[in-house]
């Protein structure tokens, strides 16, 4: 993963936004944003290979299974952006309010370690669908990406499984 589109479309010398980051080895952590930007929506962030690897979700996340969200991918974001709160100035890209929303670490129903989660991650991005168990204090449980098929490479969907913390 590469942020080197990140850093291009900002102008960091003007915004407060973190450029950088340290990984952590010993679990993989997630966040999600409230960006009141252009169109408000929520920014879903994985902590993967050294980057954040992130969704835009316009209506946010749903607990219901039966609801699924559009999850548009965008470019990577450093590590330290997933504890980024402030506002981005007028002018810049992103510009806008950013809160975090929830916030927590990560696993996949297939392994637990931190090398093995990324792994069977970069295998369902190759693939387009993946899954991931979230402990945040707002959501837990398994989410669903599956990538759209469309001409654009980066329109996925978001999707609840149906499990104990689901609503209906």
């Amino acid at each position: 993963m590469s942020l080197k589109e990140y850093r291009v479309k900002r102008n960091l010398k003007k915004s407060s936004a973190p450029s950088s980051g340290k990984k952590h080895t010993d679990f993989l952590r997630f966040c999600i944003q409230k960006h009141a930007a252009r169109h408000l929506h929520y920014d879903f962030r994985l902590e993967y290979r050294g980057a954040l690897l992130s969704f835009a979700i316009p209506k946010g996340p749903s607990m219901n299974p039966k609801i699924k969200r559009l999850a548009i991918k965008v470019e990577d974001h450093p590590l330290d952006y997933q504890s980024f709160e402030g506002v981005i100035p007028k002018g810049n890209y992103g510009a806008g309010t950013v809160k975090i929303w929830d916030h927590g670490f990560y696993t996949s129903s297939d392994a637990t370690e931190p090398k093995k989660v990324e792994k069977i991650l970069s295998k369902g991005l190759k693939k387009g669908h993946f899954s991931v168990i979230v402990k945040g204090k707002k959501i837990k449980g398994e989410f669903v990406f599956q990538k759209i098929k469309t001409d654009k490479d980066n329109t996925w969907l978001l999707m609840k499984k149906a499990d104990d913390y689901a609503s209906l």
